[in-house]
């Protein structure tokens, strides 16, 4: 843990682990894995409350998410499922909206996030991983999103994150039949941009997140909306562009990117 940031501060955390490993990245460790990092209630408060405040703390520019143990994330809880099979459909649906919006609050961070899947990535905790910014994969890890073959329609925004990450003629192959894809099938599908032995996983994952770290704060910030966006045309693209990259230009850091090329050393950028 770097002795240069303070940690965040989250009341009684349970079945999560935050640290930060190097200046400017934060770890997130679902912390389950007796039930494979399954989305407890406990975890579910524990990941709003460190997204909250990582919202608020402007020295952070880059999250990890892993999992703890043997798996990423086996995703909601089956017995919750099991449990309900007599609730009312607008309380089955309120409930799922809540659970749906905590987790999905990554999307809501403006700093670049990677999902380091160190194993089994399962129905909505595949979701979350898609929800970040970049996925790297252990050579061990499965992926799917199975709800079809537990008799549920898919949840977790999949029907929305599928196509936009592998495309709709893929995301209707993995939802359609559920099934599970490792390895360089999971790579060339375009669910994640790099596979790797188990033991490099995270220290890769950690080494890219450290790289967009000391990139220009407010650049990489203005990328990942940008691409977030989904620009509705090329025309609507030249726009953002046109307006982002001036805020840019007329940045000190600008200034100091150009002066460390200049005297070749790595920029020391200030986020000004």
């Amino acid at each position: 843990m770097s002795s240069e940031h303070p940690d965040l501060v989250i009341e009684n955390p349970a079945h999560l682990r935050v640290d930060r490993p190097s200046p400017g990245v934060v770890l997130i460790t679902l912390d389950n894995p007796t039930q494979r990092n399954a989305m407890s209630d406990e975890m579910t408060r524990s990941w709003v409350a460190a997204v909250e405040e990582l919202k608020g703390d402007e020295s952070v520019r880059c999250v990890v998410v892993t999992g703890a143990g043997s798996a990423f994330s086996s995703g909601g809880n089956v017995s919750w499922l099991a449990g309900h099979g007599e609730s009312t459909v607008p309380a089955l649906r309120d409930g799922m909206l809540a659970f749906y919006r905590a987790w999905l609050t990554i999307r809501e961070l403006e700093v670049p996030t990677i999902a380091a899947i160190n194993g089994h990535a399962i129905g909505a905790g595949l979701c979350i991983a898609m929800a970040c910014d970049l996925r790297f994969a252990s050579s061990a890890a499965k992926l799917g999103a199975p709800f079809v073959k537990l008799g549920i329609h898919p949840g977790m925004a999949s029907t929305f994150l599928f196509p936009d990450v592998v495309g709709e003629a893929i995301a209707r192959d993995l939802l359609l039949t559920g099934r599970l894809v490792e390895g360089e099938e999971a790579q060339r599908l375009g669910l994640v941009s790099r596979v790797l032995p188990p033991e490099e996983l995270l220290a890769t994952a950690l080494a890219a997140a450290a790289e967009i770290a000391a990139t220009a704060p407010l650049a990489s910030r203005f990328t990942k909306v940008a691409l977030q966006r989904r620009h509705a045309s090329i025309e609507d693209c030249l726009q953002w562009e046109a307006m982002a990259q001036p805020v840019t230009l007329a940045t000190e850091d600008l200034q100091e990117g150009i002066q460390a090329v200049l005297e070749k050393r790595d920029p020391r950028f200030s986020g000004r």
